[in-house]
Protein backbone atom coordinates (compact mmCIF):
# COMPACT_ATOMS: atom_id res chain seq x y z
CA UNK A 1 0.00 0.00 0.00
CA UNK A 2 1.05 3.39 -0.62
CA UNK A 3 0.48 6.58 1.52
CA UNK A 4 -0.44 10.22 0.75
CA UNK A 5 2.91 10.91 1.70
CA UNK A 6 4.78 8.69 -0.56
CA UNK A 7 3.02 9.85 -3.25
CA UNK A 8 4.15 13.69 -2.59
CA UNK A 9 7.71 12.46 -1.49
CA UNK A 10 8.00 10.93 -5.03
CA UNK A 11 6.66 13.97 -7.07
CA UNK A 12 9.28 15.78 -5.15
CA UNK A 13 12.26 13.29 -5.33
CA UNK A 14 11.98 12.73 -9.17
CA UNK A 15 11.50 16.49 -10.03
CA UNK A 16 7.99 15.81 -11.22
CA UNK A 17 6.53 18.90 -13.56
CA UNK A 18 2.94 17.80 -13.86
CA UNK A 19 -0.22 14.99 -12.25
CA UNK A 20 -2.44 13.45 -14.69
CA UNK A 21 -5.62 12.25 -13.44
CA UNK A 22 -7.87 9.63 -15.38
CA UNK A 23 -11.03 8.42 -14.07
CA UNK A 24 -12.90 6.58 -16.07
CA UNK A 25 -16.78 7.66 -17.27
CA UNK A 26 -19.60 5.66 -18.24
CA UNK A 27 -19.32 3.80 -21.30
CA UNK A 28 -15.48 2.65 -20.26
CA UNK A 29 -12.85 5.46 -21.45
CA UNK A 30 -10.46 6.84 -19.61
CA UNK A 31 -10.74 10.89 -18.89
CA UNK A 32 -8.47 12.93 -17.43
CA UNK A 33 -7.25 16.18 -16.12
CA UNK A 34 -3.42 17.63 -16.03
CA UNK A 35 -2.25 19.70 -12.97
CA UNK A 36 0.96 21.44 -12.32
CA UNK A 37 2.28 19.58 -9.22
CA UNK A 38 1.94 22.35 -6.67
CA UNK A 39 -2.11 21.64 -7.62
CA UNK A 40 -1.50 18.35 -5.68
CA UNK A 41 -1.22 18.15 -1.30
CA UNK A 42 -2.51 15.47 1.09
CA UNK A 43 -6.49 16.69 0.83
CA UNK A 44 -6.25 15.55 -2.81
CA UNK A 45 -6.25 12.15 -1.58
CA UNK A 46 -9.37 12.25 1.15
CA UNK A 47 -11.44 15.55 -0.40
CA UNK A 48 -10.29 15.50 -4.13
CA UNK A 49 -10.07 17.88 -6.64
CA UNK A 50 -12.69 19.55 -8.17
CA UNK A 51 -14.07 19.52 -11.61
CA UNK A 52 -16.93 20.18 -14.14
CA UNK A 53 -18.05 17.04 -14.61
CA UNK A 54 -21.57 18.02 -16.92
CA UNK A 55 -20.43 17.13 -20.13
CA UNK A 56 -19.13 13.04 -19.09
CA UNK A 57 -20.83 10.44 -20.46
CA UNK A 58 -23.68 9.02 -18.50
CA UNK A 59 -23.73 11.62 -16.04
CA UNK A 60 -25.23 14.45 -14.05
CA UNK A 61 -27.04 17.46 -15.50
CA UNK A 62 -25.14 20.76 -16.05
CA UNK A 63 -27.40 21.87 -13.12
CA UNK A 64 -25.72 19.39 -10.72
CA UNK A 65 -22.27 19.28 -12.65
CA UNK A 66 -20.00 20.18 -9.58
CA UNK A 67 -17.43 16.55 -9.06
CA UNK A 68 -14.39 15.89 -7.39
CA UNK A 69 -11.68 13.65 -8.07
CA UNK A 70 -10.52 11.73 -5.07
CA UNK A 71 -6.83 10.21 -5.60
CA UNK A 72 -5.75 6.99 -5.33
CA UNK A 73 -2.64 6.83 -4.07
CA UNK A 74 -1.88 3.29 -4.81
CA UNK A 75 -2.45 4.05 -8.63
CA UNK A 76 0.45 6.04 -9.03
CA UNK A 77 2.91 5.82 -11.97
CA UNK A 78 5.07 7.94 -14.24
CA UNK A 79 3.46 8.17 -17.52
CA UNK A 80 6.03 7.09 -20.37
CA UNK A 81 4.19 8.92 -23.32
CA UNK A 82 4.76 12.35 -21.83
CA UNK A 83 7.71 14.61 -22.92
CA UNK A 84 8.04 16.64 -19.25
CA UNK A 85 7.99 14.47 -16.24
CA UNK A 86 4.36 13.28 -15.18
CA UNK A 87 2.44 10.93 -12.70
CA UNK A 88 -0.41 9.45 -13.61
CA UNK A 89 -2.82 8.90 -11.22
CA UNK A 90 -6.49 6.58 -11.04
CA UNK A 91 -8.88 8.73 -9.54
CA UNK A 92 -12.78 7.40 -8.07
CA UNK A 93 -15.94 10.16 -7.94
CA UNK A 94 -17.07 12.29 -5.11
CA UNK A 95 -20.49 14.53 -4.75
CA UNK A 96 -18.22 17.63 -3.19
CA UNK A 97 -21.97 18.85 -1.99
CA UNK A 98 -22.05 15.55 0.49
CA UNK A 99 -18.70 13.87 0.39
CA UNK A 100 -20.51 10.92 -0.55
CA UNK A 101 -19.01 8.50 -3.38
CA UNK A 102 -20.68 9.06 -6.56
CA UNK A 103 -22.98 6.57 -7.82
CA UNK A 104 -22.75 6.71 -11.34
CA UNK A 105 -18.52 5.88 -10.80
CA UNK A 106 -18.35 2.60 -12.43
CA UNK A 107 -14.85 2.69 -9.84
CA UNK A 108 -17.33 3.50 -6.94
CA UNK A 109 -19.71 0.64 -7.84
CA UNK A 110 -16.92 -1.79 -7.81
CA UNK A 111 -15.57 -0.59 -4.53
CA UNK A 112 -19.39 -1.09 -3.72
CA UNK A 113 -19.19 -4.63 -5.34
CA UNK A 114 -16.10 -5.24 -3.18
CA UNK A 115 -17.74 -4.19 -0.22
CA UNK A 116 -20.63 -6.16 -0.64
CA UNK A 117 -18.72 -9.76 -1.29
CA UNK A 118 -17.28 -8.75 2.63
CA UNK A 119 -20.50 -8.32 3.74
CA UNK A 120 -22.35 -11.31 3.27
CA UNK A 121 -19.75 -13.28 5.00
CA UNK A 122 -18.55 -15.48 1.98
CA UNK A 123 -15.35 -13.90 1.50
CA UNK A 124 -12.98 -10.73 1.18
CA UNK A 125 -11.59 -11.11 -1.41
CA UNK A 126 -12.60 -11.30 -5.49
CA UNK A 127 -9.53 -11.91 -7.54
CA UNK A 128 -10.12 -11.30 -11.56
CA UNK A 129 -8.08 -12.21 -14.43
CA UNK A 130 -9.11 -10.96 -17.82
CA UNK A 131 -7.25 -11.39 -21.19
CA UNK A 132 -8.14 -8.54 -23.13
CA UNK A 133 -7.57 -9.49 -27.47
CA UNK A 134 -7.06 -6.36 -30.10
CA UNK A 135 -5.92 -5.96 -33.45
CA UNK A 136 -3.12 -4.03 -34.85
CA UNK A 137 -3.61 -2.16 -38.06
CA UNK A 138 -1.67 0.12 -40.47
CA UNK A 139 -5.12 2.44 -41.42
CA UNK A 140 -8.42 2.11 -39.85
CA UNK A 141 -10.66 4.42 -41.83
CA UNK A 142 -14.94 5.15 -41.65
CA UNK A 143 -17.46 7.32 -41.82
CA UNK A 144 -21.51 8.19 -42.10
CA UNK A 145 -22.91 10.71 -43.81
CA UNK A 146 -26.47 11.04 -44.79
CA UNK A 147 -25.42 9.83 -48.66
CA UNK A 148 -22.81 7.24 -47.56
CA UNK A 149 -21.05 4.74 -44.73
CA UNK A 150 -18.24 3.06 -44.77
CA UNK A 151 -15.42 1.52 -42.92
CA UNK A 152 -12.00 0.30 -44.08
CA UNK A 153 -9.07 -1.34 -42.03
CA UNK A 154 -6.22 -2.67 -43.25
CA UNK A 155 -2.85 -4.76 -42.24
CA UNK A 156 0.26 -5.64 -43.23
CA UNK A 157 -0.67 -8.87 -42.02
CA UNK A 158 -4.06 -9.10 -43.34
CA UNK A 159 -4.63 -12.61 -45.94
CA UNK A 160 -6.18 -10.32 -48.45
CA UNK A 161 -2.82 -8.74 -49.28
CA UNK A 162 -1.45 -11.73 -50.07
CA UNK A 163 -1.98 -10.91 -53.90
CA UNK A 164 -0.72 -6.58 -53.27
CA UNK A 165 1.81 -5.17 -54.97
CA UNK A 166 4.01 -3.68 -51.70
CA UNK A 167 7.36 -3.44 -53.82
CA UNK A 168 7.88 -5.99 -52.74
CA UNK A 169 5.35 -8.20 -51.32
CA UNK A 170 7.13 -10.61 -48.70
CA UNK A 171 4.64 -12.60 -47.89
CA UNK A 172 4.06 -14.25 -44.86
CA UNK A 173 0.45 -13.16 -44.10
CA UNK A 174 -1.19 -15.38 -41.57
CA UNK A 175 -4.27 -17.18 -42.90
CA UNK A 176 -7.54 -16.55 -41.90
CA UNK A 177 -8.05 -18.77 -38.28
CA UNK A 178 -4.34 -19.70 -38.43
CA UNK A 179 -2.53 -16.89 -36.21
CA UNK A 180 -1.86 -18.73 -33.57
CA UNK A 181 1.11 -19.10 -33.23
CA UNK A 182 3.40 -18.77 -36.06
CA UNK A 183 7.16 -17.29 -35.27
CA UNK A 184 8.42 -15.10 -36.82
CA UNK A 185 8.48 -13.67 -40.25
CA UNK A 186 4.81 -14.61 -40.03
CA UNK A 187 3.94 -13.09 -36.52
CA UNK A 188 5.55 -9.18 -37.54
CA UNK A 189 4.83 -7.74 -33.73
CA UNK A 190 6.85 -9.85 -31.76
CA UNK A 191 9.04 -6.49 -30.72
CA UNK A 192 5.92 -4.15 -30.92
CA UNK A 193 3.89 -6.56 -28.60
CA UNK A 194 7.15 -7.05 -25.96
CA UNK A 195 7.67 -3.02 -25.74
CA UNK A 196 3.84 -2.98 -24.78
CA UNK A 197 4.95 -5.81 -22.31
CA UNK A 198 7.68 -4.27 -20.82
CA UNK A 199 5.91 -0.76 -20.83
CA UNK A 200 3.43 -2.17 -19.03
CA UNK A 201 5.30 -3.26 -16.40
CA UNK A 202 7.07 -0.07 -16.05
CA UNK A 203 3.56 1.12 -15.20
CA UNK A 204 3.09 -0.87 -12.23
CA UNK A 205 0.70 -4.22 -14.44
CA UNK A 206 2.54 -7.54 -13.24
CA UNK A 207 3.29 -8.73 -16.56
CA UNK A 208 3.40 -12.50 -17.54
CA UNK A 209 3.62 -12.96 -21.07
CA UNK A 210 2.28 -12.33 -25.28
CA UNK A 211 1.78 -13.64 -28.58
CA UNK A 212 -0.15 -13.80 -31.63
CA UNK A 213 -3.89 -14.49 -31.45
CA UNK A 214 -5.79 -16.70 -33.91
CA UNK A 215 -6.93 -14.23 -36.78
CA UNK A 216 -5.38 -12.87 -39.42
CA UNK A 217 -5.13 -9.00 -39.94
CA UNK A 218 -2.62 -8.25 -36.93
CA UNK A 219 -4.92 -10.14 -33.81
CA UNK A 220 -2.91 -10.20 -30.73
CA UNK A 221 -2.83 -10.47 -26.66
CA UNK A 222 -0.92 -9.42 -23.92
CA UNK A 223 -1.35 -11.61 -19.85
CA UNK A 224 -0.74 -9.98 -16.72
CA UNK A 225 -1.36 -11.98 -13.37
CA UNK A 226 -4.59 -11.95 -12.14
CA UNK A 227 -5.34 -8.87 -9.21
CA UNK A 228 -7.99 -7.88 -7.17
CA UNK A 229 -11.52 -6.41 -8.56
CA UNK A 230 -10.56 -3.15 -8.35
CA UNK A 231 -6.96 -3.80 -8.80
CA UNK A 232 -7.30 -5.56 -11.77
CA UNK A 233 -9.67 -3.57 -13.49
CA UNK A 234 -7.19 -0.47 -13.34
CA UNK A 235 -4.33 -2.70 -14.66
CA UNK A 236 -6.75 -3.52 -17.54
CA UNK A 237 -7.24 0.10 -18.06
CA UNK A 238 -3.49 0.25 -18.24
CA UNK A 239 -2.79 -2.03 -20.53
CA UNK A 240 -5.77 -0.35 -23.11
CA UNK A 241 -3.53 2.83 -22.32
CA UNK A 242 0.12 1.36 -23.23
CA UNK A 243 -1.28 -1.07 -26.17
CA UNK A 244 -2.70 2.01 -28.11
CA UNK A 245 0.14 4.38 -27.23
CA UNK A 246 2.90 2.13 -28.15
CA UNK A 247 1.63 1.04 -31.23
CA UNK A 248 1.12 4.73 -32.41
CA UNK A 249 4.63 5.42 -31.52
CA UNK A 250 4.95 2.56 -34.14
CA UNK A 251 2.47 4.50 -36.68
CA UNK A 252 -0.01 1.95 -36.29
CA UNK A 253 -3.99 2.00 -34.51
CA UNK A 254 -5.32 -0.52 -32.19
CA UNK A 255 -8.55 -1.77 -31.27
CA UNK A 256 -10.60 -3.48 -29.25
CA UNK A 257 -13.49 -3.71 -31.16
CA UNK A 258 -14.70 -7.41 -30.66
CA UNK A 259 -15.80 -7.83 -34.91
CA UNK A 260 -13.22 -5.52 -36.77
CA UNK A 261 -12.76 -7.92 -39.53
CA UNK A 262 -15.67 -10.34 -41.22
CA UNK A 263 -15.11 -14.03 -41.79
CA UNK A 264 -12.36 -14.29 -39.43
CA UNK A 265 -12.09 -14.77 -35.28
CA UNK A 266 -13.22 -11.86 -33.15
CA UNK A 267 -11.73 -10.25 -30.07
CA UNK A 268 -13.06 -11.41 -26.73
CA UNK A 269 -12.26 -10.82 -22.86
CA UNK A 270 -12.59 -14.04 -21.24
CA UNK A 271 -12.43 -13.28 -17.60
CA UNK A 272 -10.97 -15.89 -15.00
CA UNK A 273 -12.66 -15.21 -11.54
CA UNK A 274 -12.22 -16.85 -7.84
CA UNK A 275 -13.50 -15.85 -4.62
CA UNK A 276 -10.55 -16.14 -1.36
CA UNK A 277 -11.39 -15.33 2.44
CA UNK A 278 -8.10 -14.65 5.24
CA UNK A 279 -5.76 -15.63 2.70
CA UNK A 280 -7.31 -18.79 1.61
CA UNK A 281 -8.79 -19.89 -1.62
CA UNK A 282 -12.31 -21.13 -2.03
CA UNK A 283 -13.27 -22.67 -5.42
CA UNK A 284 -11.45 -25.37 -4.64
CA UNK A 285 -12.89 -28.53 -3.63
CA UNK A 286 -14.00 -32.17 -4.18
CA UNK A 287 -16.70 -31.52 -6.73
CA UNK A 288 -17.00 -31.71 -11.01
CA UNK A 289 -13.14 -30.67 -12.31
CA UNK A 290 -11.63 -30.27 -8.66
CA UNK A 291 -14.18 -26.91 -7.33
CA UNK A 292 -15.94 -26.27 -4.22
CA UNK A 293 -19.87 -26.86 -3.90
CA UNK A 294 -19.66 -22.90 -3.45
CA UNK A 295 -18.03 -22.41 -7.25
CA UNK A 296 -20.33 -24.62 -8.77
CA UNK A 297 -23.21 -22.32 -7.11
CA UNK A 298 -21.28 -19.15 -7.92
CA UNK A 299 -21.17 -20.94 -11.99
CA UNK A 300 -25.28 -21.39 -11.59
CA UNK A 301 -25.16 -17.82 -11.33
CA UNK A 302 -23.24 -16.74 -13.63
CA UNK A 303 -25.62 -18.82 -15.84
CA UNK A 304 -29.09 -17.94 -14.54
CA UNK A 305 -28.19 -13.80 -15.06
CA UNK A 306 -26.14 -13.93 -18.32
CA UNK A 307 -28.52 -12.38 -20.98
CA UNK A 308 -28.83 -9.75 -18.12
CA UNK A 309 -25.11 -10.08 -17.56
CA UNK A 310 -24.33 -9.43 -21.01
CA UNK A 311 -25.56 -5.85 -21.30
CA UNK A 312 -22.88 -5.13 -19.48
CA UNK A 313 -19.87 -7.11 -20.26
CA UNK A 314 -20.67 -6.97 -24.03
CA UNK A 315 -22.04 -3.64 -23.95
CA UNK A 316 -22.26 -3.01 -28.18
CA UNK A 317 -23.79 -3.94 -30.80
CA UNK A 318 -20.57 -5.04 -32.24
CA UNK A 319 -20.19 -7.26 -29.27
CA UNK A 320 -22.67 -9.54 -30.79
CA UNK A 321 -21.06 -9.75 -34.35
CA UNK A 322 -18.88 -11.86 -32.08
CA UNK A 323 -21.22 -14.11 -30.53
CA UNK A 324 -22.12 -16.08 -33.71
CA UNK A 325 -20.98 -19.94 -34.05
CA UNK A 326 -18.47 -21.00 -35.95
CA UNK A 327 -15.59 -18.44 -34.68
CA UNK A 328 -14.76 -19.91 -31.19
CA UNK A 329 -17.13 -17.61 -29.37
CA UNK A 330 -18.97 -18.92 -26.53
CA UNK A 331 -22.50 -18.23 -27.94
CA UNK A 332 -24.12 -21.29 -25.70
CA UNK A 333 -24.72 -20.83 -22.04
CA UNK A 334 -23.05 -24.08 -20.48
CA UNK A 335 -20.17 -25.05 -18.57
CA UNK A 336 -17.34 -27.43 -18.75
CA UNK A 337 -13.96 -28.10 -17.74
CA UNK A 338 -11.05 -27.58 -20.52
CA UNK A 339 -13.83 -26.89 -23.47
CA UNK A 340 -13.77 -23.33 -24.71
CA UNK A 341 -17.02 -23.94 -26.65
CA UNK A 342 -18.85 -23.76 -23.55
CA UNK A 343 -19.39 -20.23 -22.16
CA UNK A 344 -18.03 -21.07 -18.68
CA UNK A 345 -14.96 -22.87 -18.59
CA UNK A 346 -13.25 -24.86 -15.43
CA UNK A 347 -9.23 -24.49 -16.91
CA UNK A 348 -7.40 -27.38 -16.12
CA UNK A 349 -4.74 -26.27 -13.47
CA UNK A 350 -4.05 -28.92 -11.62
CA UNK A 351 -4.64 -30.03 -7.97
CA UNK A 352 -3.57 -27.17 -6.61
CA UNK A 353 -6.73 -25.12 -4.56
CA UNK A 354 -5.40 -21.88 -5.46
CA UNK A 355 -5.04 -22.14 -8.74
CA UNK A 356 -9.51 -23.37 -9.32
CA UNK A 357 -11.19 -20.67 -10.92
CA UNK A 358 -14.13 -20.59 -13.23
CA UNK A 359 -13.51 -18.59 -16.42
CA UNK A 360 -16.44 -16.48 -18.07
CA UNK A 361 -15.74 -16.71 -21.56
CA UNK A 362 -18.14 -13.89 -23.10
CA UNK A 363 -17.20 -10.49 -21.93
CA UNK A 364 -14.85 -8.72 -24.78
CA UNK A 365 -13.09 -5.09 -23.66
CA UNK A 366 -15.53 -2.83 -25.08
CA UNK A 367 -16.99 -3.44 -21.39
CA UNK A 368 -16.31 -1.15 -18.63
CA UNK A 369 -14.24 -3.50 -16.41
CA UNK A 370 -14.74 -2.15 -13.03
CA UNK A 371 -18.96 -2.35 -13.94
CA UNK A 372 -18.21 -5.56 -15.72
CA UNK A 373 -16.22 -7.05 -12.77
CA UNK A 374 -18.64 -6.01 -10.24
CA UNK A 375 -21.96 -7.36 -12.17
CA UNK A 376 -20.25 -10.74 -12.47
CA UNK A 377 -19.61 -10.90 -8.79
CA UNK A 378 -23.07 -10.05 -8.44
CA UNK A 379 -24.25 -12.70 -10.03
CA UNK A 380 -21.64 -15.20 -9.02
CA UNK A 381 -23.05 -14.55 -5.17
CA UNK A 382 -26.50 -14.66 -5.96
CA UNK A 383 -25.72 -17.87 -6.76
CA UNK A 384 -23.85 -19.23 -3.66
CA UNK A 385 -27.24 -16.83 -1.93
CA UNK A 386 -29.57 -18.90 -3.67
CA UNK A 387 -27.56 -22.02 -4.17
CA UNK A 388 -27.97 -21.72 -7.75
CA UNK A 389 -26.65 -25.44 -9.11
CA UNK A 390 -25.55 -25.20 -13.11
CA UNK A 391 -26.79 -28.10 -14.10
CA UNK A 392 -25.13 -31.19 -15.40
CA UNK A 393 -21.76 -30.00 -17.23
CA UNK A 394 -21.64 -30.18 -21.18
CA UNK A 395 -18.02 -32.21 -21.71
CA UNK A 396 -18.18 -32.43 -25.45
CA UNK A 397 -17.62 -30.00 -28.47
CA UNK A 398 -20.94 -28.14 -28.34
CA UNK A 399 -20.41 -27.07 -31.93
CA UNK A 400 -20.37 -30.52 -33.26
CA UNK A 401 -24.02 -31.20 -31.56
CA UNK A 402 -26.98 -32.23 -32.95
CA UNK A 403 -29.81 -29.98 -33.78
CA UNK A 404 -31.72 -31.52 -31.24
CA UNK A 405 -28.91 -31.33 -28.73
CA UNK A 406 -28.23 -27.92 -29.28
CA UNK A 407 -32.02 -26.96 -29.24
CA UNK A 408 -31.31 -27.79 -25.33
CA UNK A 409 -28.69 -25.46 -24.76
CA UNK A 410 -29.53 -22.14 -23.80
CA UNK A 411 -27.40 -19.38 -25.56
CA UNK A 412 -26.56 -15.85 -25.58
CA UNK A 413 -28.55 -13.15 -26.64
CA UNK A 414 -28.43 -12.33 -30.35
CA UNK A 415 -28.75 -8.35 -30.39
CA UNK A 416 -27.69 -5.59 -27.30
CA UNK A 417 -31.35 -4.98 -27.70
CA UNK A 418 -32.20 -8.04 -26.21
CA UNK A 419 -29.60 -8.25 -23.77
CA UNK A 420 -30.79 -5.00 -22.86
CA UNK A 421 -34.22 -6.30 -22.23
CA UNK A 422 -33.38 -9.10 -20.59
CA UNK A 423 -31.42 -6.52 -18.05
CA UNK A 424 -34.41 -4.41 -17.77
CA UNK A 425 -36.18 -8.01 -16.59
CA UNK A 426 -33.38 -8.66 -14.46
CA UNK A 427 -31.12 -6.96 -12.49
CA UNK A 428 -32.23 -7.16 -8.64
CA UNK A 429 -29.42 -9.48 -8.16
CA UNK A 430 -27.53 -6.28 -9.12
CA UNK A 431 -29.40 -3.47 -7.10
CA UNK A 432 -30.87 -5.61 -4.03
CA UNK A 433 -27.27 -5.77 -2.93
CA UNK A 434 -26.79 -2.42 -2.99
CA UNK A 435 -23.94 -2.56 -5.63
CA UNK A 436 -25.93 -0.57 -8.46
CA UNK A 437 -28.47 1.76 -7.98
CA UNK A 438 -32.14 1.38 -9.92
CA UNK A 439 -31.13 4.95 -11.28
CA UNK A 440 -27.92 3.62 -12.99
CA UNK A 441 -29.38 0.62 -14.41
CA UNK A 442 -32.19 2.85 -16.16
CA UNK A 443 -29.52 5.43 -16.85
CA UNK A 444 -27.55 2.06 -18.29
CA UNK A 445 -30.13 1.52 -20.43
CA UNK A 446 -31.76 4.50 -22.03
CA UNK A 447 -28.42 5.19 -22.67
CA UNK A 448 -27.13 2.04 -24.90
CA UNK A 449 -30.74 2.77 -26.84
CA UNK A 450 -30.73 6.15 -27.12
CA UNK A 451 -27.05 6.27 -28.61
CA UNK A 452 -26.11 2.94 -30.15
CA UNK A 453 -29.15 0.69 -30.55
CA UNK A 454 -31.77 3.38 -32.14
CA UNK A 455 -28.75 5.27 -34.64
CA UNK A 456 -27.65 1.75 -35.62
CA UNK A 457 -31.80 0.69 -36.46
CA UNK A 458 -32.13 4.17 -38.38
CA UNK A 459 -28.95 3.98 -40.75
CA UNK A 460 -28.92 2.06 -43.83
CA UNK A 461 -26.16 -0.88 -43.33
CA UNK A 462 -23.84 -0.50 -46.91
CA UNK A 463 -24.32 -4.72 -47.53
CA UNK A 464 -28.54 -3.96 -47.81
CA UNK A 465 -27.00 -1.81 -51.12
CA UNK A 466 -25.35 -5.64 -52.26
CA UNK A 467 -28.59 -7.50 -51.01
CA UNK A 468 -31.21 -5.18 -52.23
CA UNK A 469 -30.38 -2.30 -54.56
CA UNK A 470 -31.67 -4.21 -57.52
CA UNK A 471 -34.97 -5.35 -56.07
Amino acid sequence: MTTPKEVLKMIQDKNIQMIDLKFIDTPGTWQHLTLYHNQIDETAFTDGVPFDGSSIRGWKAINESDMSMVLDPNTAWIDPFMAEPTLSIICSIQEPRTGEPYNRCPRVIAQKAVDYLVSTGVGDTAFFGPEAEFFIFDDARFDQTANSGYYYVDSVEGAWNSGKDEGPNLAYKPRFKQGYFPVAPTDSFQDIRTEMLLTMAKCGVPIEKQHHEVATGGQCELGFRFGKLIEAADWLMTYKYVIKNVAKKYGKTVTFMPKPIFGDNGSGMHCHQSIWKDGKPLFGGDQYAGLSEMALHYIGGILRHAPALLAITNPTTNSYKRLVPGYEAPVNLAYSQGNRSASVRIPLSGSNPKAKRLEFRCPDATSNPYLAFAAMLCAGLDGIKNKIHPGEPLDKNIYELSPEELAKVPSTPGSLELALEALEKDHAFLTEPGVFTEDFIQTWISYKLDNEVNPMRLRPHPYEFALYYDC
